[in-house]
């Protein structure tokens, strides 16, 4: 039994085949990147992201068998504008677009932060959908005033693929918008009130398992169930095995992040945290940074080193630099939230070297997932590793700051697009999970390092209070 995946990044996006038992099939695979001008711009032309999945689609399909049905993840926290008849009438903005700061603080003095945190699961920021539209209202009128509704991008592709199809969003999606209310399902009527918008701007909602069917772009599938989108931090939780509050998935990316699945019907969130949805029953709890492997790359491009650097940093005692940094190169998600933070450094001295800031980079970035996991208040969890950028070096730093054991994955070979796979064959009542990757290498925490990095987390975090004030 075949499954085709389709697994939409913030950089790529691959289109792979699973059967039931893990085997990936085959693969194609086509790169883009987000268009990042004017400053503080993230978008993406939906029909060139129309186009590059397609082709992917038409790449693999000859080497399938029989695919039992389509499966989607997205890099979420994407919205674009369509007319009446489904048409793109704006880019994609994308959950790296900071454009709408300004609006996040107009907004947060309009709403009781605290308290549509607990409704909705999430901090008014601009990764999510009332700022966006508020700023885009606020700064081009015309273009939203011709709207007939906002979509994600997943919902986008499958209105061109099924265009005489209602296609509503999936919980999952929704719950990246900001606007779910995590109670009722629906969108949040003080939000929509507080917008001045009608609930029909927005698409209807539903379980990810709700199947389209009758494609006619690619007849070998024309008679296959296509279940709607699923955000790909959920995703990723489902792949690496982390679907119970007994394991914590660490994700080490362009970006970090620290998540928990839990069932329980209403879960306290941590201020400062988010709670998302895998579906209607299964809640993701966590925090996600803006920061992570772009910091080594931003690193290693601006102070000129090498991958045997990283190396080098593996083989030095920890905080051995002076230096505080706090590493918000792309913005604040959690846990401050800071609407307008930046990185920063203190402690340079004309002694400090480029293998002093490499080290307080990666440093930086650990201490800021010890603060989320701090606020996730879950002890005695595993921490599951995963993550092209999660280094032998960084991990064992990870371990250190957070003064627990990190396992790390035996391959990190498509984790996402595996958890979407899982998700699919659940949906046509096949238990694949069984069939999630091994562990490989344990990185277990050093006393005195963690003792040492604890003392560095209260000193990063002093910083962090006196620069930004807390939401």
């Amino acid at each position: 039994m075949q499954v085709l995946i389709l697994d939409i990044g913030s950089s790529s996006v691959r289109a792979m085949i699973f059967d039931e038992r893990g085997t990936l099939v085959h693969s194609a695979r086509r790169t883009y990147s987000f268009d990042v001008i004017p400053a503080g711009a993230a978008t993406m032309d939906a029909e060139v992201l129309r186009q590059h999945v397609e082709a992917a689609i038409d790449e693999v399909l000859p080497f399938a068998g029989e695919i039992f049905a389509v499966g989607m993840d997205t890099f979420v926290g994407n919205v674009l504008g369509v007319d009446v008849r489904g048409r793109a009438l704006t880019p994609i903005y994308t959950y790296a677009d900071t454009r709408s700061a300004d609006d996040v603080l107009a907004l947060r003095q309009k709403i009781d932060v605290r308290a549509m945190h607990q409704r909705t699961g999430t901090v008014q920021h601009t990764a999510y959908l009332p700022a966006r539209l508020h700023w885009l209202r606020r700064t081009e009128p015309a273009l939203f005033a011709q709207v007939a509704q906002w979509i994600d991008a997943g919902s986008y592709l499958y209105r061109c693929w099924f265009p005489s199809a209602v296609v509503p969003m999936s919980y999952s999606v929704a719950s990246w918008s900001g606007m779910l209310n995590r109670e009722t399902l629906t969108w949040d009527a003080q939000w929509l009130d507080t917008l001045g918008l009608n609930a029909a701007v927005l698409p209807g909602l539903s379980d990810y398992d709700s199947p389209l069917s009758g494609t006619v772009r690619w007849p070998q599938l024309a008679n296959v169930p296509f279940f709607l989108a699923v955000g790909d931090g959920a995703a990723a939780n489902i792949g690496t095995g982390c679907t119970d509050p007994s394991k914590i998935a660490l994700t080490l990316g362009t970006t970090a992040a620290l998540r928990i699945v839990t069932r329980v019907a209403r879960p306290r969130v941590p201020f400062g945290l988010w709670n998302y949805r895998v579906n209607r029953v299964q809640h993701l709890i966590g925090g996600a940074t803006s920061e992570g492997g772009n910091i080594f790359q931003w690193a290693r491009s601006t102070l000129k080193l090498t991958e045997a650097d990283m190396q080098a940093v593996g083989e030095r005692p920890p905080d051995a630099h002076g230096l505080t940094f706090l590493p918000l190169l792309a913005g604040e998600r959690s846990p401050g939230w800071s609407a307008h933070a930046t990185g920063s450094v203190i402690g340079l001295r004309l002694s400090t070297t480029p293998l002093d800031v490499l080290q307080a980079a990666l440093e930086g970035v650990a201490l800021r997932l010890a603060a989320i996991a701090d606020q996730l208040d879950a002890p005695d969890a595993a921490v599951i590793g995963s993550g092209g950028a999660l280094s032998p070096t960084w991990a064992q730093m990870i371990a250190n700051t957070l003064n627990r054991t990190v396992s790390v994955l035996e391959s990190e070979s498509a984790i996402t697009a595996w958890g979407t796979a899982v998700l699919a064959f659940a949906a046509l009542g096949v238990d694949a999970q069984a069939a999630s990757p091994a562990l490989g290498a344990v990185y277990t925490p050093q006393p005195e390092h963690a003792r040492i990095m604890a003392v560095a987390l209260a000193r990063q975090q002093d910083l962090y209070a006196r620069l930004y004030a807390p939401v």
